[in-house]
């Protein structure tokens, strides 16, 4: 994966003049299909010089053609010119077919690295990002580079080499009207590089606005349920309109200084253009210049003139894929916080699954004023399942994320199998790790991919597998389409429990030796609650669990509860133990559970029985 070769002087701070620097850190792209540019570069060449020499043959044929010695001449002249137009037209198609290939192959490699890059970077980057300006800089913008690298540049390049070979072809034909032509270039330089500047912050300014309006839509569709149950159609499309009014206020005067400046330009050429003919017809009335000599120099600054003005409106597009370029290269800037440290230690193999916090601090990275955690510490054995119990915000939700290590602790360790977890590689921990959040992510595809999601090539068998421990191959196997069905945009089709149970089966064909579990069965009707907490029992066997629980089955099948209050521990025991200490754990349990449920005795599961049968040995 290739990223942009940014120099230090394009890691500063941005400002304008860096941003056509940044375009060229696309280079590298490129390279990679030198084919695509030789025969771009050719066909540019063959179709830039064919433009040159049509001026040529007019002449040519004006001062040669119909005179009475040689009128027969004038079909093979105009052959002539029928055969630079032929290869005019053959040189071009051909460009332009490499052309828009590369285009299309290159912003096809920077999408892909892009979308690389972002799936890599750290979930701080995204607490404070919005989605869908991220992917506002993912389509549109890299749309706006692919227009400069491609086409754009290209028709630039020919417009210069054109510019450039009408410019020497004037001064070859008539010295004296090329002096004029020349010095009337500053004129037309100026305003240029004064606009370019202009519209170069305006297009800044105009797509970042967009992003917002991408960002507000992007939201408001993938919620459009709640926005309809709400009757927020109209709050949410005013405030869509009133984005969108803003991006058309920006481009708007955008658009007044390129109309502006494109008038200006064009009256200016022109005037110069009937300036010289009026020169030219003098010396013609005193016999000094012949008519295809004027006409061959008239055509000559003609090219010059609207090729010199194209390139100030292709200098234009330039500047707004700067503007994408330099937007795009503050998402390419931005590294990932947790990353896999240089020489990652291995582990023993089989895992076992234990887990060790050791006076760990943490606060997040956006908030690092409110302290998570101070001086945590707990141990974990392997095989033991913990239920982790406290007030909302208690800190319950962090945990998992420090095991998975989308953050890593202000100081303090957190040990999986004794081995620090910042010492392991981010692939190996997390592939060691099965994790079920509450509220289940459900991707656009098939159940089938949905089960497989994150699974290394599984086969049909271990699926269906997967789904018959979670409780999931009845309704499956009711749909038409069974495990080819799809289910929409955030499994919109799928009911909650039949969402968990897919989460589930996803977890069961992972089988790793740790698993985090966020339950969520509270929310579920009980038909489904039965069948998800079935599900949860088996995925629960031979394996260290965490469980931040909501219900009381999950409690009584704990081996430990560990109750957190402001993120620390302050009590730990199994449910009768701490219903009898009477402290928070049991005011949480009067709260959530009936008098009949907190009073239940606990029913000792699998471990507790081995250990007192190993006691009652001795």
């Amino acid at each position: 994966m290739q990223f942009l070769n940014l120099s230090e002087k394009s890691k500063k701070p941005f400002k304008a003049k860096y941003s056509f620097s940044l375009l060229s850190s696309f280079i590298p792209y490129i390279k990679r299909y030198n084919w695509l540019i030789f025969c771009a570069f050719l066909s540019l060449l063959v179709a830039a010089f064919v433009t040159l020499a049509l001026p040529v043959a007019i002449r040519q044929m004006l001062d040669h053609g119909f005179s009475a010695p040689s009128n027969g001449k004038i079909h093979f002249y105009f052959g002539i010119l029928f055969i630079l137009a032929f290869l005019l037209a053959l040189a071009s198609a051909i460009r332009y077919y490499c052309v828009v290939t590369l285009g299309e192959r290159f912003i096809a490699d920077l999408r892909r690295d892009v979308f690389q890059h972002i799936l890599h970077l750290s979930p701080d980057f995204f607490d404070d990002s919005h989605s869908g300006e991220i992917v506002s800089r993912l389509l549109t913008d890299t749309t706006q580079i692919k227009l400069a690298v491609g086409s754009t540049t290209s028709t630039a390049l020919r417009h210069l080499i054109v510019v450039i070979g009408a410019i020497v072809m004037m001064v070859i034909t008539n010295a004296k009207l090329s002096f004029l032509v020349l010095i009337s270039i500053p004129l037309i330089a100026i305003p240029l590089i004064i606009f370019g500047r202009k519209v170069r912050t305006r297009t800044r300014t105009t797509q970042d606005r967009l992003a917002e309006a991408n960002a507000l839509a992007s939201e408001q569709v993938s919620a459009i349920r709640t926005v309809q149950a709400f009757t927020a159609e109209k709050d949410i499309s005013e405030r869509f309109s009133m984005l969108i009014e803003r991006v058309f206020q920006t481009a708007r005067t955008s658009v007044i200084l390129r109309s502006c400046f494109t008038g200006f330009m064009i009256f200016l050429v022109f005037s110069s253009i009937v300036a010289i003919l009026w020169i030219g017809s003098q010396d013609m009335l005193h016999g000094t210049m012949t008519s295809g000599t004027l006409g061959q120099f008239v055509l000559y600054a003609v090219f010059a003139a609207t090729t010199f003005t194209q390139l100030s409106e292709i200098g234009a597009e330039l500047v707004q894929a700067a503007g994408a370029a330099e937007r795009l290269a503050e998402l390419l800037q931005k590294k990932p916080t947790i990353t896999t440290p240089a020489s990652p230690l291995s582990r023993a193999l089989p895992i076992q699954g234990s887990l060790i916090f050791d006076r760990v601090h943490f606060s997040y990275p956006s908030r690092p004023e409110k302290k998570i955690f101070r001086d945590l510490s707990f141990s974990i054995k392997a095989g033991e399942t913990v239920a982790f119990v406290g007030h909302s915000g208690a800190g319950k939700s962090t945990l998992f994320s420090l095991i998975l290590r989308f953050y890593d602790p202000i100081s303090g360790q957190i040990k999986f199998d004794g081995i620090d977890i910042n010492r392991l590689s981010l692939h190996d921990l997390r592939s060691s790790i099965s994790y079920v959040p509450q509220e289940i992510d459900i991707f656009e595809g098939t159940i089938r991919e949905n089960i497989a999601f994150g699974a290394h090539n599984p086969n049909q068998e271990q699926i269906i597998a997967a789904a018959q421990a979670a409780n999931a191959s009845e309704f499956i196997d009711s749909l038409p389409k069974g495990f080819d069905t799809q289910v929409g945009e955030r499994g919109i089709t799928l009911s909650g429990g039949q969402k968990q149970r897919i989460g589930l089966a996803r977890a069961i064909l992972r089988n790793a030796p740790l698993l985090l579990l966020d339950e969520a069965t509270s929310a579920l009707d009980a038909t489904n609650e039965k069948l998800v907490q079935k599900a949860l029992d088996e995925l629960m066997k031979n394996r260290t669990t965490l469980v931040i629980a909501h219900r009381l089955a999950t409690v009584l099948k704990a081996d430990r509860i560990l109750v957190m209050d402001q993120g620390s521990i302050v009590e730990e025991g199994t449910h009768t133990q701490l219903i009898e200490k009477n402290g928070i754990y049991a005011r949480l349990a009067k709260l959530q559970f009936s008098p009949e449920q907190t009073s239940q005795k606990m029913k000792p599961n699998k471990s507790q029985e081995n250990k007192k049968r190993k006691s009652s040995k001795k």
